[in-house]
């Protein structure tokens, strides 16, 4: 049947859908997990026990039923939609957030492209020369989801969540293009599979990798607090501030707001692969010796190693939720505006100038 297909080889066919389940599900189940996670994390820093009550076969199994527990009860709920509200609208705001925080990630490699059968498979989703463009334009457009989430629901509450949300965004996106700048103009390419392949080097005799965070330490902790500010999670959660009753989903039930709430942490995802493809040397281990194991082990170790590392990083994002208090939105602004963008462009001068000096 799969040779049935016009202009596609049914092995090729066959390889693209593996490649797209395989990532679609290490994303849903690293970004479900992490719900668990968060929960646990913080149980563990503020010496208490965290989620245990729902149980399977009478054990609690250290609290991970709770991801299935909460899965079906956000299912039951009653999906309600305020009145005057378009209902396709209504739908559409958390399905463009959820996919927007998807999409991005099909640019990004999760190993050396594999020679198989005469073929050379792309391990990727798509390959293309400016992979770190699409995922930055693709990621930013998640902001139209939060805004007519906000504004459809006729909630000025609601509303003022989603004008925080505009505000933040604008802030921090500029800043976290220009924090990749620095690294794309040191590896000379777009494309993050190049990017990848740069940074698996070592330098100083062998001993210490030659990844982005060795070369750009300024623009990766640019990066990843203008990340962490991208998901809207705290110290960043000005948009969906519990305490002072204001959020963009204030009017949202059921699905729609579990919708919401995944939402959340595939964008960590997204931004922790980001962080590690682009600093953090993504699939590659310098000290692996090349052909060191066949083709087909060579590509579940790099595998192994990107999604290690971008546990990691999600790890630390937890960490720094579960640490720092919410800034206020003229703090918060002020932060990105005034201190972070600066840094930034001072950042892009000084590899620019690097680069022309140096090469």
């Amino acid at each position: 049947m799969l040779n049935k297909l016009p202009g596609i080889p049914g092995q090729d066919l066959a390889w693209a859908v593996g490649k797209a389940v395989y990532w679609f599900t290490g994303i849903m189940v690293l970004a479900a997990v992490l719900t668990w996670m968060e929960r646990k994390q913080s149980a563990l820093m503020q010496d208490r026990i965290g989620a245990n009550r729902a149980r399977i076969l009478g054990r609690p199994w250290l609290g991970l039923p709770h991801i299935l527990a909460d899965t079906v009860k956000l299912m039951l709920k009653e999906d309600f939609t305020p009145p005057g509200t378009p209902r396709w609208l209504h739908a559409a705001a958390p399905a463009i957030t959820l996919v927007t925080a998807i999409l991005p990630m099909a640019a990004i490699p999760f190993g050396e492209d594999l020679s198989w059968g005469g073929h050379k498979i792309p391990l990727r989703i798509t390959s293309m020369n400016v992979g770190l463009v699409f995922a930055l334009a693709v990621a930013s457009l998640a902001m139209f989801g939060v805004v007519i989430a906000g504004w459809c629901t006729r909630n000025k509450w609601s509303t003022l969540g989603g004008l925080r949300a505009a505000a933040q965004f604008i802030a921090f996106g500029l800043v976290f293009g220009l924090a990749a700048t620095g690294a794309v103009m040191i590896y000379g390419t777009l494309d993050l599979q190049a990017m990848v392949r740069w940074q698996n080097r070592t330098i100083l005799h062998g001993w210490l990798p030659r990844w982005g965070i060795v070369i750009q330490p300024l623009g990766f902790l640019l990066f990843l607090a203008a990340g962490i500010a991208e998901t809207k999670r705290i110290p960043f959660d000005l948009p969906e501030g519990e305490s002072e009753i204001i959020g963009y989903f204030l009017e949202y039930s059921g699905m729609k707001f579990g919708t919401f709430f995944l939402a959340d942490f595939v964008e960590t995802v997204l931004v922790a692969m980001l962080a590690v493809t682009i600093f953090l040397g993504g699939w590659s281990l310098p000290y692996l010796p090349a052909g060191a194991f066949p083709p087909l082990w060579t590509a579940a170790v790099q595998s192994a190693i990107f999604w290690v590392k971008v546990f990691l990083v999600c790890w630390f994002m937890l960490l720094v939720r579960w640490t720092l208090p919410r800034f206020r939105i003229d703090q918060a602004l002020r932060l990105g505006w005034a201190q972070m963008f600066p840094l930034a462009v001072l950042n892009v001068l000084v590899t620019g100038a690097a680069v022309l000096a140096f090469g």
